[in-house]
């Protein structure tokens, strides 16, 4: 029995308040969603469509393809359920592994220890059975065994994923305090932008949400990027499954004709990582990218659209008192400049956000980091739109 080909329980995870936007992903690809939680969504599939979800997903951190779950009080307990269990079926006897886990049980302090007791059982297991056993070591760079384990309830799952699916994997020059790809992609999901009309993005920094932009609106995936995922590394793997559905990555990718995504930023470094990252993801002619303040930024006037903005916020970058004048400047400019257009501001400061001087219509929640969050939304009514000044463009 091969779990490639053979339904199980699979859990994608995702952070904190990104699970409605994984869901929908997760239904537009055609997989029932059959449960959701805080950080993720439950479904059946096989270890061959976990193939497809990792290629795709954007929000997603993991995909977990179940193998046992059962009670366990202590790690010994752990131990010898897992060396029950049939490694030998699963990983190359000369190949390599790792262990990750999420551990809350009071037997553990550490939970590097849980670690090698699962490392312990698959190695003596895969000894046992076969004379001989796979490496190890932390590289999430071939097979890994994720064990969940709450309480007394314990899953151990394959990791199809390997290095988390939150990141994209074009971003060479992350920039300072750069948004995780992921949440970049939940933001734009989770406001009002049609993936037609102008996607307007000052403050960019390193360009992730322009670029995320860009990617979802001409069904760009990540899977594009990434050459090596856990499930790879597997016994049974059938590289022509992967082929297939790698190729479908360039077919899927679709021209939106008229097209206008801008980025703008101060700092000139800020606008050459921005490029360069775009050019990586294969979208750099898709963006406007100019260097400029950011209420010098074009607001294109035919077609109303989204303008998002990402400020600092006071918690690694700047000091807040410096910040109010910015927030209050990105306040006028929305309502000087933005009339029909729906207007984003991501931050983690709400007191802050106050400084805007608008009402907001929505406040979506997010975290970034430990850092609790929101997307503002303002419905920017028409009104006369100021001529921009000529930035500089790059």
């Amino acid at each position: 029995m091969s779990i490639y080909t053979t339904t199980g329980t699979v859990t994608i995870t995702c952070h904190k308040r990104m699970m409605p936007y994984l869901e929908q992903e997760v239904k537009d690809l055609g997989f029932n969603v059959e449960e959701t939680f805080i950080t993720g969504i439950k479904l059946k599939a096989t270890v061959n469509e976990c193939i497809k979800l990792n290629l795709n997903l954007r929000c997603a951190s993991q995909v977990l393809y179940s193998l046992k779950a059962f009670e366990a009080i202590n790690a010994d307990e752990v131990y010898n359920n897992l060396c029950t269990y049939p490694w030998e079926d699963i990983l190359p006897e000369t190949g390599y592994f790792s262990i990750t886990s999420n551990v809350s049980n009071e037997s553990i302090n550490n939970s590097m220890f849980a670690n090698l007791r699962v490392k312990d059982a698959v190695i003596d297991r895969m000894r046992d059975k076969t004379g001989t056993r796979p490496s190890t070591g932390a590289a999430l760079t071939g097979a890994v065994v994720h064990l969940f384990w709450k309480n007394e309830h314990a899953e151990v799952f394959i990791d199809t994923s390997g290095d988390s699916l939150a990141r994209h994997g074009y971003r060479k020059i992350p920039g300072m305090a750069p948004m995780l790809e992921s949440l970049a992609a939940a933001t734009i999901y989770a406001s009002r932008w049609d993936r037609k009309s102008p996607f307007v993005n000052p403050m960019c920094g390193s360009g992730t949400v322009a670029i995320e932009a860009a990617m979802i609106a001409t069904n760009r995936s990540p899977g594009l990027f990434r050459t090596n995922y856990a499930f790879m590394h597997l016994k049974g793997y059938d590289e022509k499954v992967y082929i297939e559905e790698d190729a479908k990555l360039e077919q899927q990718i679709k021209e939106v004709p008229g097209l206008r995504i801008i980025a703008t930023d101060y700092s000139e470094r800020a606008i050459d990582n921005a490029r360069k990252n775009a050019v990586a993801a294969g979208v750099a002619g898709l963006i406007k990218f100019a260097v400029c303040d950011f209420a010098d930024t074009e607001i294109p006037a035919s077609v109303p659209g989204v303008f998002y903005v990402n400020p600092e916020y006071g918690e690694r970058l700047g000091e807040v008192t410096e910040l109010e004048e910015t927030y209050g400047r990105i306040g006028d400019f929305m309502k000087q400049k933005c009339g029909g257009y729906f207007g984003y501001v991501f931050t983690g400061n709400l007191e802050l956000a106050k400084k805007i001087g608008l009402k907001a219509k929505r406040r979506i929640e997010f975290y970034t980091s430990t850092i609790d969050c929101r997307l503002l939304e303002y419905e920017l009514y028409s009104g006369t739109r100021a001529v921009p000044k000529e930035p500089k463009e790059e």
